[in-house]
C-alpha cells in the first residue's frame, strides 16, 4: 500500500525527539518519514505493518526503523473488547541519521554509525541482553536535559552499533510515494480487513470500501503492494493465527476458523507457504526460541 508522507514534529532547541506517549490506539495511517525510529511497547498488542512485513506485536518489543521504511501499528479488537479503558502505550524515539551534524559523521570515532543506518533499511528487532539494555536507556532519555541527553543518545548508537542480536523485519522497503487520496483508500481497506478479517470477504465488497471497480481494485493493489489482495488477507490471517498459537488457549483446528480459513487443510497449507513451517513447529520453535531470550 501506498504510505503517507508524516512530519515528525522537533523543537528547535533539541536534536532529535523524544516521546512516551499513552493513548487510545497508535494510529491506522501507513507512514514514512526520514526520521530512523527506535520503538519500544510498553503496552498494547495487535499487527504492525514494517515494509513488507506483516507480523504480530506485544508488550516489550523494541524495533529500529530506517529513513522512510513504511511503518504502522494496529492493535487488535480483542486488546479492548473486555477492557475498553486499555490504552496504548510506548517510547519513540526519532532521529535524522545527521542529528548530531554531518561533520560527527566524518569523525573517526563515528566509524560505526553507518552500520546503525544499514541495519535499520529493512527494519530491526532487537532481542536478548541488548533490548534489556535498550530499554533501560530509552526510559532514561524521556527525562534526560543537555548534555546527558546527547550522552544517551550515544550509548543508544553503541549498543545498535555492536550489537548481533537482532532479527531482520522486512524483505525490501521500496514503494510508492502518496498523495492523500491514495493514503485514505489504502488506510481504508487495511482498516476494513483488520475488522473483518474472520468472515469471507468478497473482492466486490473489498473493492466498494476502495471505491473501485473490481478489475481497477485488483490492478491498484498489485500496483501498490507488489501482491494480491486475497495475499494480504492471508498473511492477516496467518498473523493472527500465530499469536493464538503460542498464546496456547486453543487447538489449532478452532484456532483455524477463528481466524477465516474456512477449513483445516487449506489453514495448513497456508499457513505453510506464508511462515515456511507447520503451526505445530511454529510453536514449539517460538517458545524455544522465546525461553532462550529470556
Amino acid at each position: 500500500m501506498k504510505p503517507f508522507f508524516h512530519k515528525v514534529p522537533t523543537q528547535i532547541q533539541t536534536s532529535f525527539s523524544v516521546r512516551h506517549d499513552v493513548k487510545a490506539n497508535f494510529g491506522s495511517v501507513w507512514h514514512y518519514h526520514p526520521e530512523l525510529e527506535l520503538h519500544y511497547v510498553i503496552r498494547g498488542k495487535g499487527v504492525r505493518f514494517i515494509g513488507d512485513n506483516i507480523s504480530n506485536f506485544s508488550a516489550g518489543e523494541v524495533l529500529l526503523l530506517g529513513s522512510n521504511l513504511p511503518h504502522m501499528w494496529q492493535c487488535n479488537e480483542e486488546y479492548y473488547q473486555n477492557h475498553p479503558e486499555n490504552k496504548v502505550e510506548a517510547i519513540v524515539i526519532q532521529f535524522r541519521p545527521d542529528c548530531l551534524g554531518r561533520e560527527f559523521l566524518s569523525l573517526p570515532e563515528a566509524y560505526q554509525l553507518p552500520r546503525i543506518f544499514e541495519k535499520a533499511q529493512k527494519g530491526i528487532k532487537i532481542i536478548g541482553l541488548a533490548r534489556v539494555r535498550l530499554v533501560e536507556l530509552m526510559h532514561k532519555a524521556t527525562h534526560a536535559t543537555g548534555l546527558d541527553r546527547l550522552i544517551t543518545l550515544l550509548s543508544i548508537f553503541n549498543i545498535l552499533a555492536e550489537t548481533e542480536e537482532y532479527l531482520t523485519i522486512a524483505s525490501a522497503y521500496y514503494f510508492y510515494k502518496s498523495n492523500d487520496a491514495d493514503t485514505i483508500r489504502l488506510n481504508n481497506v487495511c482498516t476494513y480487513t483488520l475488522s473483518n478479517y474472520k468472515k469471507e470477504i468478497s473482492l466486490e465488497e473489498i473493492a466498494s470500501i476502495a471505491n473501485l471497480s473490481e478489475t481497477s481494485f485488483c490492478r491498484y493493489f498489485k500496483l501498490m503492494t507488489n501482491k494480491t489482495y486475497y495475499d494480504f488477507l492471508i498473511e492477516i490471517r496467518v498473523s493472527h493465527a500465530c499469536r493464538q498459537l503460542v498464546e496456547d488457549k486453543l487447538p489449532t483446528e478452532v484456532i483455524c476458523f477463528e481466524c477465516g480459513f474456512n477449513n483445516v487443510s487449506n489453514f495448513y497449507r497456508h499457513f505453510k507457504k506464508v511462515m515456511g513451517t507447520t503451526p505445530l513447529s511454529y510453536k514449539r520453535k517460538f517458545l524455544l526460541k522465546e525461553n532462550f531470550v529470556a
